[in-house]
């Protein structure tokens, strides 16, 4: 048997270019993804036009920001496990259709009280969506970009936040209702993507982890047949999955892995600590500083566009120099841009405010594109959604404290005193980042 006949299913993927249904599954990924950051960018609009609407104090108003964030914080856990035991595809598509009632439920409500509820909802489809898809993702993305596919699954983030800025900027100020109509807006392209969902594969390392060789081989063929790749003799089949092999949560701290999942755990708190902190209270930030809303949104708006490149220069450095020093990197410059925000916040340049929020945006998006990268790299396919899910789901207890300490901050100091806190757990981060191991180019099993 020669060697191209001999090669594993996974080989099979690893070996093929960029074909337009890598594209096909980016896309579908992706739609999904800049959904999902619409949501999130939305309620930062949502809480700022509320304050004024509704005369809520900022306290009351964090809280339906903390309760989609707890929400994310279970969808992601349950999410990842359901994912090493269902299949990636079906999560997917069932986390898009809570998501997308939870949000047009939430154009109802008529109390902070019910919208927190809502929201809680919501982010249980939202917290499972982003870990399965980069999952799916980087087990069907060629070995050899497969970080670089990643970044730039994670750069639909920006697309949809930028949406978000939009929708912040030209509907919600248009009536007192202009938030309801936003959630609607929101609501409409999730459900559609639905059905796009259930047109993608189901990931093949998936399928023959459970025994479903037929299936994994038609998900390889769909692939190769798009590289017009003759199908090569078919491999010797590793049987079915026994039961030992369904995931637990304890093993990701085996001594294999608790190393890593510590050190990724440590991560992804403290980046959403800090990013969903900072960003999350931008806007109203703005308005407390004397702009009107309108300006204020526009300014979000500018700063949101700096995310798409820094999610460029991300996806190149991953692969070029690798996911820890990029991730560690972006961090650091986090840290400074943060720092130079808060600082510069207070003198009301709006050349300072621009120049400075947009560095933090390059920075923070761009750690979080080789972030998103390097965790499914660090589990076997058994544990791969577990373990990304259970990393996100410790970031989101993070995203709940965040908004919750911005009003005390500002108590404390102002806005240079939490941008400060916000820099100083960026520093956090970039230490958790250079304890990962360095993964480029490696085969995921």
């Amino acid at each position: 048997m020669s060697a191209s006949t001999a090669l594993t299913r996974a080989d099979r993927l690893d070996r093929l270019p960029f074909t337009r249904r890598h594209l096909t599954l980016l896309g579908g990924s992706g739609v999904g993804w800049a959904l999902d950051a619409l949501e999130v960018g939305l309620i930062s609009f949502v809480i700022a036009q509320l304050s004024v609407t509704w005369s809520t104090d900022a306290a009351a108003l964090s809280w339906v920001a903390s309760a989609g964030f707890a929400g994310m914080a279970i969808g992601a856990a349950v999410g990842g496990l359901l994912a090493d035991r269902i299949g990636r595809r079906s999560v997917f598509a069932l986390t898009l259709l809570v998501y997308g009632v939870g949000t047009g439920l939430s154009a109802l409500a008529w109390s902070v009280g019910a919208l927190i509820v809502l929201r809680f909802l919501v982010g249980l489809g939202l917290g499972a969506e982003l870990p399965v898809a980069s999952t799916l993702v980087s087990e069907f993305a060629p070995r050899r970009i497969r970080g670089r596919v990643v970044v730039v699954l994670e750069a639909f983030w920006a697309v949809g936040w930028t949406g978000a800025a939009l929708l912040g900027y030209l509907v919600i100020p248009s009536s007192e209702d202009g938030w309801r109509w936003a959630f609607l807006v929101g609501a409409i392209p999730a459900l559609w993507a639905v059905v796009i969902r259930w047109r993608l594969p189901e990931s093949v390392r998936f399928l023959e982890s459970k025994g479903r060789h037929a299936d994994a081989e038609r998900a390889v063929r769909w692939f190769e047949e798009s590289a017009d790749v003759p199908a090569p003799a078919a491999p010797p089949e590793r049987g079915t999955a026994s039961a030992a092999s369904k995931p637990r949560v304890g093993d990701l701290f085996s001594r294999e892995l608790r190393r890593r999942t510590g050190a990724i755990w440590l991560v992804w708190f403290t980046v959403n600590f800090s990013y969903y902190g900072a960003f999350i209270w931008l806007p109203s930030l703005l308005v407390a500083a004397g702009f009107p809303l309108v300006r204020s949104f526009g300014f979000t708006l500018l700063i949101t566009l700096a995310q798409l490149p820094g999610y460029a220069v991300s996806a190149w450095l991953v692969e070029r120099w690798g996911r820890r020093p990029t991730l560690a990197v972006f961090l650091l410059g986090s840290a400074v841009a943060a720092a130079v925000f808060g600082f510069g916040a207070v003198s009301g340049s709006e050349a300072w405010i621009l120049g400075s929020g947009a560095l933090l945006s390059f920075f923070n998006l761009g750690a979080w594109g080789a972030l998103y990268a390097a965790t499914p790299e660090l589990y076997p396919t058994p544990l791969r959604g577990t373990g990304s899910g259970w990393a996100a789901g410790v970031g989101r207890l993070a995203s709940i404290v965040a908004p919750l300490s911005v009003p005390p901050l500002l108590a404390l100091g102002g806005t240079p005193i939490a941008f400060a806190v916000f820099g100083g757990v960026f520093l956090v981060a970039a230490a958790g980042a250079l304890a990962l191991p360095e993964l480029k180019g490696r085969a995921l099993d």
